[in-house]
């Protein structure tokens, strides 16, 4: 390791920037950040450069470099296009050993700027000794894709809860395990979410451990695990025990946590089901023993998903729960298949009704789901296909009517078949078309037809 990550407090003291034009712009903005005195030095002072120190009511001197600007100076940066100019920056600062940084020279650094992630007061920075910046903004990207924005308050709570931890724990190993325990404990989630007391109790009871685990309710999406949130994501990798449906895929299960444990609860047909009553005192069960359980669900939990159900159950034995909605299947798959759901010209509304048939039939008000200028879209209706298309047609809607059975949707194995009321039963049959499915009925269909 040639550098050393230092975090450096700029606070009210006074550093050098070298250079007045775009580049030096962009170094100035984040030293402001941090509440330095800046200097700058350059022949030519652009008037961006000039607005915001000006503002800012620091010292501008449209002049030629030289020794005598490094005179108290805690740090020198250099961001002009001369490299003579630049090397003099170096030489002078290192001879009097003031800390300097030359944009795009590591070669002439003893500090490097890295990519930062700024959650004030936690700050995390990402380096590579100034050889590939690129990279390093790349790692960061990564790094706040996965980092909850709320995790600042996380860290301020720990920092208002440091002098009691030191009076109730005297040791510092003690306190090291105790933090450990806590932010693997619902209580980090607490104060993330500004319950103070309700995260006390899991950083200072004295049975932490007999405190009630949390349940996920987390939708997984329609398939491709891209389309997940970053709060799922988060969450996927807190669990350590995972209740997952049918319809959550394989790539998706990849990005759970590797040492969880998985537990199919779903529904396939000619196998044996859990039943809805099961997972819920499943969850509930395993709740109060203690476990961070994601049940994780297809689609959007709250869209033909029972999440209403799941979280009663949790309701009623006050077990502590997070509910994180997913993109459900009509608006991924319609999405990957190329169709928009609405349309100014052809569709003026949407609806989701379930196409589940029940004793062989799908019970709906089909009357109201005949409009020519309305798009809908059936879930599980492929098992009720040919009555589906036989009750639109005699409740109003033409028989000419598009539709399209999307399989698979937003996974590699995804296939689109078009059709109308009239001709997509046949079709379906004679292509055997897989599970899952959704089915979107309306002229937005064929919207893009030449």
């Amino acid at each position: 390791m040639r550098y050393l990550p230092l975090h450096f407090d700029l606070q009210g003291r006074d550093v050098l920037v070298v250079g007045g034009g775009e580049i030096a712009r962009r170094k100035i903005e984040l030293l402001l950040r941090s509440g330095a005195n800046i200097t700058v030095v350059a022949p030519n002072i652009s008037d961006s450069v000039a607005s915001i120190l000006q503002e800012n009511i620091h010292a501008l001197n449209a002049a030629v470099y030289d020794l005598g600007f490094l005179s108290g100076k805690c740090l020198v940066v250099a961001a002009t296009d001369d490299v003579d100019v630049n090397k003099a920056v170096s030489k002078d600062a290192k001879s009097l050993g003031i800390p300097v940084n030359v944009v795009d020279s590591p070669e002439l650094c003893t500090v490097t700027f890295p990519a930062i992630i700024d959650r004030e007061p936690l700050v995390i920075s990402v380096g590579s000794a100034g050889l590939a910046p690129v990279l390093t903004r790349f790692v960061r990207e990564l790094i706040e894709r996965t980092l909850p924005e709320r995790i600042s308050i996380l860290a301020e709570y720990l920092g208002s809860r440091r002098a009691k931890l030191k009076n109730s724990f005297t040791d510092i190993e003690s306190r090291r395990r105790r933090t450990e325990a806590f932010m693997e404990s619902p209580g980090a989630e607490f104060a993330m979410s500004g319950q103070a007391e309700k995260a006390d109790f899991h950083l200072f009871s004295d049975d932490i451990s007999s405190a009630a685990g949390e349940v996920y309710l987390v939708g997984a999406g329609p398939g491709d695990p891209d389309l997940l949130t970053l709060r799922a994501l988060q969450l996927m990798q807190k669990a350590n025990i995972v209740l997952y449906d049918n319809l959550v895929s394989s790539r998706v299960l990849d990005r759970v946590r590797r040492d969880a444990t998985l537990e199919f609860v779903g529904k396939r047909s000619g196998y044996k089901s859990t039943s809805q009553e099961d997972i819920n005192e499943l969850l509930v069960r395993l709740a109060q023993e203690g476990n961070r359980v994601l049940r994780l669900k297809g689609g959007d939990p709250f869209i033909f998903g029972r999440g209403g159900e799941e979280i009663t159950a949790l309701i009623e034995k006050n077990i502590p729960f997070q509910v994180v909605p997913g993109i459900t299947a009509a608006s991924g798959c319609a999405a990957y298949a190329g169709i928009p759901l609405t349309h100014r010209e052809l569709s003026q509304s949407v609806r989701f009704v379930t196409g589940h048939p029940k004793n062989g039939q799908v019970d709906l008000a089909w009357k109201e789901l005949s409009h020519a200028n309305e798009t809908v879209v059936f879930y599980m209706g492929l098992g009720g296909l040919a009555y589906i298309c036989q009750q639109l047609v005699a409740h109003g809607r033409d028989a000419g009517t598009p539709v399209a059975i999307i399989s698979k949707g937003t996974t590699p194995e995804q296939q689109v078949f078009k059709g109308t009321l009239e001709t997509i039963t046949g079709l379906a049959a004679r292509t055997r078309v897989q599970t899952p499915t959704l089915i979107i009925v309306g002229e937005v269909v064929d919207f893009n037809r030449s």
